[in-house]
């Protein structure tokens, strides 16, 4: 036999005896009261989930500019090469756009994986500058 099953053995032995000697009532509300304490503390790790979430989120957005910012400091001629190219790739679908609206649904569809990451990039960035301005104002029920 081991140690600790001794030790194991005589500490239920004593357990068993204090309970036997010392009984106390239980409140009629104690099980409402550890369900809404358990209920709670699941609240706040669900919580704490979404804040770290939200502080990465921001992290995300601050690096990227951050790298942007540093790559137009560093290299500023390609910089401004593709904000030219862009600014004439979209002045040119807005052409289209309001000339012919089959041709930018063509267009649209040659390169939607491009306008669809262009705007997974928007909608996040616009997302975590919400959250960042009106993200603490905001309660749960």
């Amino acid at each position: 036999m081991s140690i600790d099953k001794l030790n194991k053995d005589k500490f239920n032995e004593m357990l068993g005896q204090a309970l036997k000697e010392h009984s106390e009532p239980v409140p009629a509300d104690f099980t409402n009261r550890m369900l809404r304490q358990l209920r709670e503390a699941q609240e706040q790790k669900i919580l704490a989930r979404i804040v770290l979430q939200e502080r990465l989120a921001l992290a995300g957005c601050i690096i990227f500019g951050g790298v942007a910012i540093i790559a137009a400091a560093v290299f500023p001629d390609i910089a401004i090469a593709v904000f030219r190219s862009i600014v004439v790739s979209v002045t040119q679908q807005g052409e289209v756009l309001a000339d012919r609206i089959p041709q930018t649904i063509k267009s649209f569809s040659s390169e939607w994986q491009f306008y669809t990451l262009l705007g997974a990039v928007f909608g996040f960035a616009a997302y975590s500058l919400v959250e960042l301005f009106i993200g603490d104002r905001v309660t749960i029920m």
